[in-house]
């Protein structure tokens, strides 16, 4: 009887396979730097037949913009960003293949600091729905971090090859329209799952568990930006998440980087940029 010899593949974590991932990761950040670039028709934000998913270009460096962000995922194919939350500055960058994450609603000022009309910044960004969260959170089975700790609405992580090839997978759809009802949902629900998986996942799950800090921050966030022009009383405010005036402003500051009425007055102030 002939011997058959059984190859064993090397470990995941060896450095001959993380090469390999790694070559991956910058394969599938060319092609999606094409992708964009061939679906923007010129400079700026572009909405997609894609629910929820922006393209973007931009050819020059850019003076810092306000503006509010909804939950989302922030990718750059090529370029990169600065984005600055009350006094902390999260950059991301094709170069270091990073990523940002929204978890909540949040007034920042961004900023463009790598384009050239020769090598463009071309980004995309996915928001998110909440409810899509809570349903993979269920089914994933994910437990809360204790709850002393509170997460920063906003944090950044390193691109994988499980998390780029269905973005890429997305971003291709738009180039066959009939296809994008049946499968963008499913797409879109494998990257949300993904990045659940990812080290730093936990921080979007809490936003959908029931009664968890972040969650609770959510609501104190959403009476903030529907009553931003209104002069509140924080009781009132705090009562939303059923806390003390002081138990607010540490839990909100530690998620935000600002107090509630900082965070107030920097709504206020987009308002003022679009007028």
């Amino acid at each position: 009887m002939p011997i058959i010899r059984i190859m064993s593949l090397p470990p995941t974590h060896s450095p001959a396979v993380k090469a390999v991932e790694q070559q991956r990761v910058a394969d599938l950040l060319v092609e999606l730097a094409l992708r964009i670039s061939r679906l923007t028709p010129g400079e700026g934000a572009f909405s997609t037949a894609i629910p929820r998913l922006t393209l973007g270009k931009v050819t020059h460096i850019v003076l810092p913009i306000r503006t509010v962000y909804e939950p989302a995922l922030c990718i750059i194919a090529n370029g990169a960003k600065r984005v600055q939350l009350g006094e902390e500055v999260f950059q991301y960058d094709s170069k270091s293949r990073r990523y940002l994450v929204f978890a909540h609603n949040l007034p920042v000022t961004g900023q463009v600091v790598d384009a050239t009309p020769e090598s463009p910044h071309l980004a995309l960004r996915l928001n998110f729905d909440l409810r899509e969260i809570a349903s993979l959170v269920l089914e994933m089975k994910l437990g809360a971090k204790p709850a002393s700790e509170v997460p920063r609405g906003i944090y950044t992580g390193e691109l994988s090859q499980a998390l780029l090839e269905p973005l890429v997978r997305l971003v291709n759809l738009l180039e066959s329209p009939e296809d994008i009802q049946t499968l963008a949902p499913l797409v879109t629900r494998e990257i949300l799952y993904r990045l659940l998986k990812c080290p730093n996942g936990w921080r979007l799950a809490q936003n959908a568990m029931v009664d968890s800090q972040s969650q609770r921050i959510a609501r104190v966030i959403d009476v903030l930006q529907r009553r931003f022009r209104e002069p509140l009383r924080m009781e009132d405010v705090a009562r939303e998440a059923n806390w003390s005036v002081s138990a607010l402003h540490h839990h909100f500051k530690a998620v935000t980087a600002m107090s509630p009425l900082q965070f107030q007055k920097q709504l206020r102030l987009q308002e003022a940029r679009l007028w």
